[in-house]
């Protein structure tokens, strides 16, 4: 039994399903063992990549995502993502290579202080030194990973717990066959001395970990939600903002989703939130988010941290009565005096709150007011959409052509600045789980390996990637990946040849377009020489057209990208937040 195997049996009867990776000679067994145990081993093009994809399967799925990269590089090439996943809390595993245990820091190849560099990245990180440690280690950065407020663990595994003893032995015995004398005989005991604790005492049979979401504590949420739904009962424009964090235990999702329609409280969606309602619903609003928060009396904030996002607290009517739920006690009272801060799963915190909140108003003329402005902001985003948009295609209007086209089992991933943002305007997801963007980090550069993990979680659904010309840069390689596993991926990116929500505002404030400005470059030929189909439009009906065939070409297991050639639009001028 070697590392390799035991990491795989674990993770199999953990209901790991998944693993990402990119190989290299330190973690050859890992991914190799785990195949064979019947995960779906993914090999990507970039570390990052394999994070982003975890990360996106941890969402959808609640399960840790589970990340296999080489020693050195392999893990510093992972960090960026790796900390994405912490500020989104994704339950995610990061399986580390190492040089062998006698060599480190002797200046073997790759040999770094790994656990030093991750350290305020991950919740935990532990390192194997003995076989025997492997299985118990692996079943803790689960349970450490998924539990409480979920974010990553790191897993050192050092090579020579990873391949079988017998090639362990001859590797070193091989390194000092020909020390001669009494010092070479020291080196032998030495050596076989460390050999025997290495591989003393491993497991016979490695248990599996129970990721199922833990039970809400009922008893103690159903007194909290009666006191809420006290204060519901009394409110006359009362205010929910949904997002991600009531989202970390996707199985409840759709309890999730019939609760807040029980409640009938207005909200707003955001982050993984989005799509939680469907495309369409009467409490459901996406539009003057800021002047309804000024206006209203009561505001729930479910998983939503009061951060840059709502401009520091300052969007939060002061007179009105705040109530945090989150995980993370941290949130509650981040920028906030919260009336009440309650530190609970927020979807579990919902549900009892629904069963709690009989006889609530339906607040009909707060409503009526909300979808007055809704309608007259899309009304007036539709206006924008005719609008010219010099240099090509109107954003506004290619998503809102794309909003008719697509299919109701559709994952829409968001990976841009400023085209992405504004699809984020026009798109409305079809289902719970259905929109991926990057979260608080902000990170680009997601699109490829979030659309990866997406379809490994959704064979069936249709996955679009909104890139921005910049963005797409950063993970174009994966089409490679999406082509050989004949994925039905497409990639819509709108190449303006610029990155332009940093352009606009630079230029206006700086008078320079340093290091702003992009050659409006063939997308789509680079997407075929990775055995993807693709074209450029240029005009409407050549996105609609392109639409459709990149609708078939995915059907017949070929991914497709669309190289939208848009124009600039001051749709979005002012937009940048920090």
């Amino acid at each position: 039994m070697n590392g390799g195997a035991i990491l795989a049996e674990v993770l199999k009867k953990s209901g790991v399903q998944h693993m990402f990776t990119l190989c290299g000679g330190h973690i050859g067994p890992v991914y190799v063992e785990a195949e064979k145990a019947g995960l779906q081993v993914w090999d990507v093009r970039h570390e990052a990549t394999a994070v982003f994809a975890a990360d996106a399967l941890a969402r959808l799925s609640g399960v840790p995502g589970v990340v296999a990269v080489t020693a050195g590089p392999g893990v510093t090439n992972a960090m960026t993502a790796l900390k994405n996943a912490q500020m989104a809390q994704s339950p995610l595993l990061l399986l580390g290579g190492a040089t062998a245990t006698l060599l480190r820091r002797r200046g073997a190849l790759q040999d770094i202080d790994q656990a030093v560099l991750l350290h305020s990245t991950v919740k935990m990180e532990l390192q194997a030194q003995r076989l025997r440690a492997v299985g118990p280690l692996a079943r803790k950065a689960l349970r450490v990973a998924h539990s409480g407020v979920p974010g990553p663990v790191f897993l050192e595994l050092p090579v020579d717990l990873l391949y079988p003893e017998a090639t362990v032995r001859e590797w070193y015995g091989q390194k000092n066959k020909n020390a001669p004398g009494l010092a070479g005989k020291l080196a032998q005991w030495y050596i076989q001395r460390h050999l025997q604790r290495l591989f003393a005492g491993v497991e016979e049979q490695n248990e599996g970990v129970s990721l199922n979401p833990a039970a809400a504590a009922g008893q103690r949420l159903a007194g909290a939600a009666r006191a809420v739904a006290l204060q519901l009962r009394y409110a006359r424009r009362p205010l929910l903002l949904l997002g991600s964090g009531a989202m970390l235990a996707p199985q409840r999702a759709a309890e999730l989703a019939e609760a807040v329609q029980r409640l009938g409280i207005p909200v707003f969606l955001s982050g993984m939130a989005r799509g939680l309602l469907g495309r369409h619903s009467a409490i459901q609003f996406q539009h003057h988010r800021k002047e309804a928060l000024r206006a209203a009396d009561l505001i729930l904030l479910a998983g939503v941290p009061c951060d840059f996002r709502l401009d520091y607290g300052r969007h939060l009517n002061r007179r009105a009565r705040t109530i945090a739920i989150s995980r993370n006690r941290a949130d509650l009272r981040q920028n906030l005096r919260p009336y009440r801060a309650y530190c609970a799963d927020p979807a579990a915190f919902l549900v009892n709150l629904a069963a709690e909140a009989a006889g609530l108003p339906d607040w009909s003329e707060w409503k009526k007011t909300l979808q007055t402005r809704e309608d007259e902001r899309i009304a007036e985003i539709a206006q924008l959409a005719l609008e010219p948009a010099p240099g090509g295609l109107n954003p506004l209007a290619l998503f809102q052509r794309l909003e008719q086209l697509l299919p109701d089992r559709s994952v829409l991933v968001a990976d841009g600045g400023d085209f992405a943002a504004t699809a984020a305007y026009t798109l409305r997801p079809r289902k719970p789980l259905s929109w991926l963007d990057p979260g608080v980090f902000g990170t680009l550069g997601v699109g490829g390996g979030f659309a990866l993990g997406a379809a490994a979680w959704y064979p069936g659904d249709y996955i679009w990637i909104i890139y921005g010309d910049g963005s797409a840069a950063y993970s174009l390689a994966e089409f490679e990946t999406f082509a050989k596993n004949g994925l039905k991926v497409c990639g819509i990116v709108g190449n303006n040849g610029a990155w332009e929500q940093i352009a606009r505002d630079q230029v206006a404030l700086l008078g320079a377009d340093t290091a702003v400005r992009l050659p409006r470059t063939d997308y789509h030929r680079v997407a075929e020489g990775y055995g993807a189909a693709g074209e450029r439009v240029d005009t409407l009906e050549d996105f609609e057209e392109a639409i459709r065939r990149a609708l078939v070409s995915m059907d017949q297991g070929t991914p497709y990208l669309i190289n939208a050639m848009t124009g600039a639009t001051s749709f979005r001028k002012g937009s940048i937040s920090m």
